[in-house]
């Protein structure tokens, strides 16, 4: 990752998929530009980079499209490219209530609407800021984190967030084919249940059910990522690596 730049949105938590990953870029050599919805995201530049000449903390909603453009133009200004990209924003947005869980035949317009602005919109805004830099350059990796949700399962309440997630993976699809042979690799990581600090009592219960006995951390979903994300990764595009402890291969969950 030497000399390179990545942008990891959705960056916000220390104990997010976002931090996780941005912080093994970082180890790993990348420059990072990272970006959240709150003011916290400076407390995560000053973790990995207090001087703030490889870290650059920017605050943005990913779902408006001026906002978005605004985050790359900085990004652009103070490291004169963008060569990795991973859009984990999703799922909450800080300083938002999140509505009760509804079946779909309950489910408001208005709430199904914002679960595609926060779970695919905001992967397509970035994105289509994103790809024109590195065509251009002719060198590029973008990492999806999706979810299993949606791609392969899905429980009650949860149509909306489903069928972005499932977008997700269809724009991952869509973009991989456009750019692919100019150097640009498009993939998804669909994760299972990880313990994060905003991790349920019932979701960390579930990870125990899964065939490796546990909820994945947000690191291990992260290694996975930085993978995709590497220089060396060249021939995989188009994809999505289910990392979910096995899961998803058990049709019986005790």
């Amino acid at each position: 990752m030497q000399g390179k730049v990545a942008l990891v949105t959705g960056a916000g938590s220390a104990e997010g998929i976002g931090f996780a990953t941005a912080r093994l870029l970082f180890e790993a050599g990348a420059s990072l530009v990272l970006t959240s919805t709150t003011n916290r995201i400076f407390d995560r530049q000053r973790a990995l980079d207090d001087s703030g000449e490889r870290c650059l903390a920017h605050v943005a909603d990913l779902t408006d499209a001026d906002q978005v453009e605004e985050l790359v133009q900085r990004a652009m200004q103070q490291f004169g490219r963008i060569d990795i990209l991973i859009n984990n924003a999703g799922m909450t947005q800080t300083g938002v209530d999140t509505p009760l869980p509804e079946l779909f035949h309950k489910l408001p317009f208005l709430q199904w609407q914002r679960e595609f602005d926060l779970n695919l919109n905001t992967c397509f805004h970035v994105t289509r800021a994103v790809v024109p830099h590195m065509l251009q350059s002719g060198y590029g990796r973008i990492v999806n984190i999706a979810s299993v949700t949606g791609p392969l399962v899905t429980f009650p309440g949860t149509a909306g967030y489903s069928a972005a997630k499932s977008g997700m993976v269809g724009l991952t699809r869509a973009v991989a084919h456009e750019v692919a042979g100019q150097g640009v690799t498009v993939n998804a990581v669909a994760p299972g249940w990880i313990a994060t600090h905003s991790s349920q009592p019932e979701e960390i219960a579930a990870g125990l059910h899964t065939p490796v006995g546990r909820p994945g951390t947000p690191e291990e979903i992260a290694r996975v990522v930085v993978f995709l994300a590497s220089e060396g990764c060249s021939y995989l595009t188009g994809q999505m690596l289910v990392v979910d402890g096995g899961n998803s291969l058990q049709e019986i969950k005790g």
